[in-house]
């Protein structure tokens, strides 16, 4: 993958000006979750959500530590945290991660009697993509429409979590909350000093220059 914004670490930014301490703590929060141990989720339904967001967000390519989208949603369930809305037509949203999780599991069995997990990649993509557009057997999706659960929970929390993570910021040059400093320059194709300079054709090594100096 074309590396956009060369030599840009948002993590430089720490200790500079553009943090305040409620910044850095929580960002620090966020980076000091255990990626291997969920708190909320059972074994079963913690390996089906890291093999959903593998197949929705590949790493492997990407980088060689990943971002811990599925430990970050553990954590939400664990602290039970509300966005302060919901879809009406889905439960609250442990409860529909549980029962979503559940029906996938079912799906998964129902196909080749062995775990989402376990199945193929492209068995993995097929099933999703029948999730998303309401093809589902399973009864254990009653009172979690399939769809609405791929669109609004599912997609939206895995995106979510992967840019709320440092390391998906420096993929798209994102400074990091705006607090204290703010940004000021938000006209079309303008960026304040401190944000990352993206590499066009033949400025490549200017760009990493620029990003090296930003705190």
């Amino acid at each position: 993958m074309k590396d956009r914004y060369p030599g840009y670490d948002v993590m430089r930014k720490r200790d500079g000006v553009s943090w305040n301490d409620k910044t850095r703590a929580v960002v620090e929060e966020r980076m000091a979750i255990d990626p291997a141990t969920p708190k909320h989720l059972n074994a079963i339904e913690w390996r089906t959500l890291a093999a959903i967001c593998d197949r929705i967000i590949p790493q492997n390519a990407r980088r060689e530590i990943p971002v811990p989208i599925a430990a970050m949603i553990d954590s939400k369930l664990t602290e039970g945290a509300s966005e302060g809305y919901r879809d009406t037509k889905l439960p609250p949203l442990a409860i529909a991660w549980k029962q979503g999780l559940a029906a996938i599991e079912d799906e998964a069995k129902r196909l080749s009697t062995q775990p989402f997990a376990d199945i193929s990649d492209p068995e993995k993509d097929a099933l999703l993509s029948n999730i998303s557009h309401g093809f589902v057997r399973s009864p254990l999706w009653s009172g979690v429409p399939a769809d609405a659960f791929f669109s609004k929970r599912l997609l939206h929390d895995i995106v979510s979590a992967y840019y709320a993570f440092p390391a998906a910021w420096n993929e798209i040059g994102f400074g990091g909350p705006a607090s204290p400093r703010g940004y000021v320059r938000l006209g079309f194709d303008r960026h304040d000093p401190w944000e990352a300079s993206e590499a066009k054709p033949g400025q490549e090594l200017q760009a990493r220059r620029e990003n090296a100096r930003i705190r």
